[in-house]
């Protein structure tokens, strides 16, 4: 006997669930030419790609990526080249259309320049990092979404109907079963047959469904799309003073399996970056989780990075800085090699002496206020202010400071 999910595929575009911001207008997509169909697990991809592979009435070709190469590729070209002339171009439909490497990507491009075939890819990764450009400038992609509840639930009321029976589980378990499917149809239906194939009995509660078909960990792939999102959403969440998104993400991350030292290295780059100066201990903090966790391990060690993502959520936040930084560079570029004032140079031998190193230099620990206000920009660069610390955190006592700095330095020229 099929499985359920098998049993239940569609045989039309409109059967499909959860994707009618694609398939509202059918005609058009049946038109197209070579497309990408971008999505999740288990939200229709392939079902869509047959479906119109059969609705063409076309010699339709259907390879996985996994498994297959060029060398079957050109098995198909062939195959297509002998039915070209009786039938209208083909169609094939490579499945996990991103494992193809560049090599086996640019085998497909002459196929569809010449029209022989057009192509339907299916990814669960972002077309515009897994797709080299040739083959993208040559297909259109079509993004589908995970299935939502009404879609979720409209595929356990096809179950329901096929197997002539309602699913043998208690409200609240429904609500349960529906959350691990997180938005995968198969996987519900998978999780349905599991139910459905038991004995004859009363209704399942939530321990006792979930006691049969397991706990499901969210989706996460450690070198795919969700390994970027995930770490960008708790970035911007820790940038935003989020606390709770930044602890939401952390544990998506964290259930995902993914590298803890991967998750402290960016943490200290947050701490750098976006807490900075406002509150300098930060990084030290940063280091000091980093070492714990390298000396406990999980799951002890697991939480140094939840206080680590606590103490960067609340910290005062400021990219002074890093923006200070990005003008120092800016300014370096601008105005090439140029040497530093000879007042503030070293002058070890007798020939520097006479050039004038290091004459007129004031040694601010001999200054009154500790200051001497010497320019230290080269000669031919007027002064800037490259770092301006915000009024949040430690970084209010550093303008206190620096203004009190430059009322001393415009004294002391005044005095000149």
């Amino acid at each position: 006997m099929d499985p359920l999910a098998k049993s239940l595929r569609p045989k039309k575009l409109e059967e499909v669930f959860g994707q009618e911001h694609l398939l509202a207008h059918q005609q058009t997509l049946l038109q197209k030419g070579s497309f990408i169909l971008w999505g999740p697990p288990g939200c229709g991809k392939t079902t869509i790609a047959r479906i119109i592979g059969e609705q063409l009435d076309t010699r339709f070709f259907a390879i996985s990526a996994v498994y297959d190469g060029v060398a079957e590729l050109r098995k198909v070209f062939r195959q297509a080249e002998e039915v070209s002339l009786i039938t209208p171009k083909s169609v094939l439909f490579v499945d996990e259309i991103h494992r193809f490497n560049r090599g086996q990507q640019d085998a497909l491009l002459s196929a569809i320049e010449e029209g022989l075939l057009r192509l339907i890819g299916a990814t669960t990764e972002n077309p515009s990092f897994s797709l080299n450009a040739a083959l993208l400038s040559r297909t259109q992609v079509m993004t589908l979404k995970p299935l939502d509840k009404t879609a979720l639930e409209s595929l356990l009321k096809r179950a329901a109907d096929y197997k002539k029976k309602p699913l043998p589980i208690e409200a609240n378990a429904r609500e349960k079963l529906l959350q691990l499917a997180d938005g995968d149809g198969r996987y519900l239906l998978n999780l349905a047959e599991i139910l459905y194939d038991q004995p004859e009995t009363t209704k399942f509660n939530t321990e006792q469904m979930l006691e049969l078909v397991r706990y499901r960990a969210p989706q996460y792939d450690r070198t795919g799309d969700q390994h970027y999102n995930l770490i960008s959403a708790l970035h911007k969440s820790l940038r935003a003073s989020d606390c709770d998104a930044a602890l939401y993400w952390l544990a998506r991350m964290m259930t995902g399996g993914e590298d803890k030292a991967y998750i402290l290295r960016r943490l200290t780059r947050m701490a750098v970056e976006d807490v900075g100066l406002a509150a300098p201990e930060a990084m030290g903090r940063a280091l000091e989780a980093w070492n714990c966790y390298e000396r406990l391990g999980s799951p002890e060690g697991d939480l140094a990075l939840v206080q680590l993502t606590i103490f960067l959520a609340t910290a005062p936040k400021s990219n002074a800085a890093y923006l200070a930084w990005k003008q120092a560079l800016q300014l370096a570029q601008q105005y090439g090699s140029l040497m530093p004032p000879k007042h503030i140079l070293n002058a070890p031998t007798k020939l520097m002496l006479e050039e004038g190193y290091g004459l007129g230099y004031q040694y601010d620990h001999d200054d009154p206020d500790g200051f001497s206000g010497q320019n230290c920009f080269p000669d031919d660069i007027p002064r800037k202010t490259l770092y301006k610390p915000v009024e949040r955190g430690y970084e209010r006592e550093i303008i206190k400071r620096l203004t009190y700095w430059q009322r001393l330095r415009e004294r002391k020229a005044n005095q000149e």
